[in-house]
């Protein structure tokens, strides 16, 4: 009985120093210098992080996502907004909140997203104003080239330009020749200085040489309460946002200005029609902080560009003068960048400040 303990005993105590040599360092045998068994263990952890955004890549979106849009609830942007985020949380199972973040031209939004982690949690509703506004603000802490990554687009939206009804005008020569002959007489609304409505009506200066005067408001909403109401005479305002007043009549559409005719307003020319080469439009889609994923931003724009697809989503953009934009992120920021480009000149050459 003895012996067979003493025995049995023998392989525990050669186990327990088999383990006490495992876990004691060892030295370095002459195929393995102590710098290089340093390097290969660094290499190993700086490789975690990116197979730690993977893995989350791959489970996203495990929480809700939110989507920050710099302008108010109810205007064009905040619907192209919503509809995408209600897509978005049927198609992925989880909630895409809405966040107006108002002021400033929409930076304050931008400058929010921009200091959000880049793990797709926090988007934004971008357009070209977002490009342009470092040319209008001093001090913004965000560059919209280095800190985003345009991830996909939603919509080319034309505008419309229009009057209240007292003013003798259908026409967009007619309005030209009244406004020739009313030197500084006439004014026009627009959504807040650097906004697209308020280029919309310096471009139309320019191709026209006509003399009219701008009035800024906080918002589109409170511009085209002030047209109805005679305040003001001339506004180029988003399509969906003046749609139902022109229908009822408190309105007056002259033309749009996208390149061809708005399905929602179809007796109307364009401002082309009599302008050669006066073209505007706004691009609306999501940009995500720069550095997210590529997995999440594939995922997001493969559902995207899902929704534009669907027959109910072109109906609807049709209804409000919009036209779907589906393709790749590359594709967008060159949308984006483009149309920024065109209002830049216009800033430059009408000398906007801020």
């Amino acid at each position: 009985m003895k012996t067979s303990v003493r025995h049995a005993a023998k392989p525990q105590c050669r186990s327990r120093r088999r383990a006490n040599d495992w876990l004691q360092p060892k030295r370095p045998s002459s195929g393995q210098h102590p710098r290089r068994r340093f390097l290969s263990l660094a290499a190993g952890a700086a490789a975690l992080p990116a197979v730690s955004r993977i893995a989350r890549a791959q489970t996203y979106p495990a929480r809700p996502v939110r989507i920050v849009v710099g302008s108010p609830p109810g205007g064009i942007a905040d619907f192209f907004a919503r509809l995408t985020a209600q897509w978005l949380s049927e198609r992925l199972g989880q909630a895409f909140i809405i966040e107006n973040r108002i002021g400033a031209g929409s930076t304050i939004a931008a400058e929010m997203v921009a200091r959000a982690r880049a793990d797709g949690y926090t988007l934004l509703l971008t357009w070209a104003g977002d490009a342009y506004n470092p040319g209008l603000y001093a001090g913004l802490k965000y560059d919209y080239m280095r800190d985003f990554a345009p991830l996909a687009g939603i919509a080319l939206s034309p505008f419309v330009m229009e009057v209240n009804p007292t003013l003798p005008v259908r026409t967009v020569p007619e309005l030209i020749a009244y406004a020739r002959g009313r030197p500084g007489k006439l004014n026009y609304a627009s959504a807040g200085i650097g906004t697209p409505p308020h280029l919309c009506g310096e471009l139309f200066k320019m191709g026209t040489g006509v003399d009219i005067v701008h009035v800024p408001y906080r918002g589109s909403a409170p511009a085209v309460t002030d047209m109805m109401g005679g305040q003001v005479q001339l506004m180029f305002d988003y399509v969906a946002s003046s749609l139902e007043h022109i229908r009822a009549g408190k309105l007056r559409g002259l033309a749009t200005t996208g390149s061809k005719r708005s399905p929602a307003l179809a007796d109307l020319p364009t401002v082309g029609d009599f302008l050669p080469g006066f073209e505007a439009t706004s691009v609306v889609g999501i940009a995500a902080p720069k550095n997210t994923p590529n997995a999440v931003i594939e995922r997001l724009k493969g559902e995207i560009n899902v929704m534009l697809a669907d027959p109910r989503t072109k109906a609807r953009f049709a209804e409000l003068g919009g036209e779907p934009i589906a393709g790749s992120p590359a594709e967008f920021a060159k949308l984006i960048e483009a149309d920024a480009e065109q209002w830049r000149r216009v800033i430059q050459a009408a000398k906007i400040k801020l």
